[in-house]
């Protein structure tokens, strides 16, 4: 009876020991990389009049473990706006990273691109850039550094060919700031982004929440409604407008991440990200608690 009760005991204990270790196994995060800290594998390059991955005067470079936008090559910025985009495309996800500013604008670079850079979330891909395309259609999660006196706030939201909801009402603003502090200096600040496919984007900055917005969309492919296509002219050399204006009001509920240059040197590092996509199943062995959005294809039995 004595040897009966201690197996018992002991199967018990096998059991919780494994239920413990399942539900472990299914909250542990696992976030990706998306910076492999050596070069910039799995990165594509598009800057403004030049083809794919051409690398103008080395502006996106690695150095450090932390990629630069770098103007080190260049006597005068010459409207060559840059993006460097993520090989794959998120829907439902976490973003994380650190960023700063460094040094001076390089000569020829607007006011506005001061301590100005930003990641494109929701983007269109770099091959779909037209040639001379300033930006890509996206939404912006614009970085801003301060000027050293007045109050700048940073991971506000800018919509390049897009709009956003803010309190149940489409806000065709080009920039939309968020109550975030001010970063003076040289400093790295710590950004995340939380991004739930076409449903909302909420933007967080040393673990404060700063903005939050719904229903990011196709704006018919200007910058702003009020200024109609005028202004979107100036800003972005878009050939096939009549392809974004068919598609405005649709929901942008996945895209590209891309990483910004646009004038003032700026850096990157511990660029990751965590998918909240992914199976659902609970009987899955790739089965993860913290999925918000299932995608029965991923899993794996």
């Amino acid at each position: 009876m004595k040897n009966t009760l201690i197996i018992i005991v002991i199967i018990l204990s096998l059991n919780a020991c494994q239920s413990s270790k399942k539900e472990s196994h299914t909250d542990k995060e696992v976030w990706i990389d998306l910076f492999n800290g050596k070069d910039l594998t799995g990165w594509d390059i598009k800057i403004a009049g030049h083809e794919v991955n051409d690398n103008y005067k080395n502006t996106f470079i690695v150095q450090d473990s932390m990629i630069r936008v770098s103007y080190d090559n260049y006597d005068n910025f010459d409207n060559k706006f840059g993006h460097m985009y993520y090989h794959v495309p998120f829907s439902y996800y976490k973003l994380s990273f650190d960023y700063r500013f460094t040094g001076e604008q390089l000569v020829g670079g607007s006011k506005w691109n001061v301590r100005n850079s930003g990641i494109m979330l929701h983007s269109q891909s770099a091959a779909s850039n037209e040639i001379g395309q300033n930006f890509p259609v996206s939404i912006e999660l614009q970085l801003l550094g301060g000027l050293g006196t007045e109050d700048r706030n940073t991971a506000n939201v800018c919509t390049p060919g897009t709009a956003v909801v803010m309190q149940d009402t489409i806000n065709f603003s080009h920039c939309i700031k968020s109550n975030s502090a001010t970063y003076h200096g040289d400093q790295w600040v710590h950004v995340d982004a939380t991004v739930m496919g076409g449903a909302s984007m909420e933007f967080i900055v040393e673990n404060d929440a700063v903005l939050r917005f719904e229903n990011p969309q196709i704006n018919g492919g200007f910058i702003s409604e009020k200024q109609e296509g005028k202004d979107w002219d100036k800003a972005n050399i878009i050939e096939d407008k009549e392809r974004w204006i068919s598609k405005k009001g649709t929901l942008l509920t996945e895209g590209y991440i891309a990483l910004q240059a646009e004038s003032h040197p700026v850096d990157f590092k511990n660029l990751k990200l965590l998918n909240l996509c992914g199976c659902m199943d609970s009987t899955a062995v790739n089965y993860k608690s913290y999925y918000v959005k299932s995608d029965p294809k991923q899993c794996k039995y």
